[in-house]
């Protein structure tokens, strides 16, 4: 007779979270980190310009963490030192998330922000790659995300838990970006649970509603994040037109080399904001 075993991820969240946290902290020796990235699909290189990371483990080695499923995640966690003005900053990186199309619920999706706020981190950085509606925009330009349309009705909290939402991307932490790159666009994201691209009649139905960008993930985690008192960065980077905009059909393959493209960018510009954050 086989005996069912229960993930502790879905039955205690924030405590598995809390868990999680301390095994990190053993890992690498820091009781507590600053800030926090997520990076998206082909964002991995930008990561190279915040050095050499002082410690690197595979995620799934910490507890209520899945190994990666998709291609452009490493499924590793990192552990920065990074200089600041007012002293060195502990950032702690994910390369790699886990996404709501995966099936694997919504828990796993969000407990990485989540293990990041245990953690000590007081802004957490969300990138990703995405399809572009807004017309105007560019394969290889990075978005700030101003606000989202979440097409998913899908939330990371449950119960009577009422949050509100108005500045879930922080209006603070964009004004410092812009500061460090002037020609930085903001824009409004939909998230759009996958793993099918969208029709041209829905993106266009997008773009009605308001939106300049989509993509599969980033929506949950910044109201996780937010939920427990995290300031949040979006930052979206435009892999390919949505579809119907140019005609074009979508891949993957695509996303993953436009951001293999911009990484260097990525990188300086990460690299010059994080330490003007905290």
């Amino acid at each position: 007779m086989s005996t069912l075993v229960i993930d502790p991820l879905y039955v205690d969240p924030l405590g598995t979270a809390e868990l999680a946290a301390a095994q990190i902290a053993t890992r690498t020796a820091i009781a507590r980190h600053d800030v926090a990235l997520v990076m998206g699909s082909g964002w991995v290189g930008a990561t190279e310009a915040l050095g050499t990371p002082t410690h690197e483990f595979n995620a799934e080695e910490i507890i209520g963490f899945l190994p990666p499923s998709v291609a452009g995640h490493s499924g590793k966690i990192r552990s920065y030192e990074i200089d600041g003005p007012s002293g060195s900053l502990r950032a702690l990186v994910f390369l790699g998330r886990t996404h709501l199309y995966e099936g694997k619920g919504i828990e796993p999706v969000v407990h990485n922000v989540r293990t990041a706020v245990k953690a000590g981190c007081k802004v957490v950085i969300l990138t990703n790659a995405c399809g572009g509606i807004n017309t105007t925009y560019r394969v290889g330009q990075p978005v700030l995300i101003r606000d989202h349309i979440s097409l998913t009705a899908t939330s990371p909290l449950i119960g009577a838990n009422f949050v509100d939402l108005t500045d879930l991307y922080s209006k603070r932490i964009r004004t410092i970006v812009k500061s460090e790159d002037a020609s930085l666009q903001e824009g409004v994201y939909v998230h759009w649970r996958g793993p099918t691209y969208e029709t041209p009649a829905e993106i266009l139905m997008m773009r009605t509603m308001g939106a300049d960008l989509v993509g599969m993930s980033t929506v949950p985690e910044a109201i996780a994040a937010h939920a427990l008192g995290a300031e949040v960065l979006g930052i979206s980077l435009v892999t390919n037109a949505a579809a119907g905009v140019t005609g074009e059909k979508l891949n993957h393959e695509e996303v993953i080399a436009a951001g293999k493209a911009a990484a260097e960018r990525m990188g300086a510009l990460l690299k010059g904001v994080i330490p003007k954050l905290i």
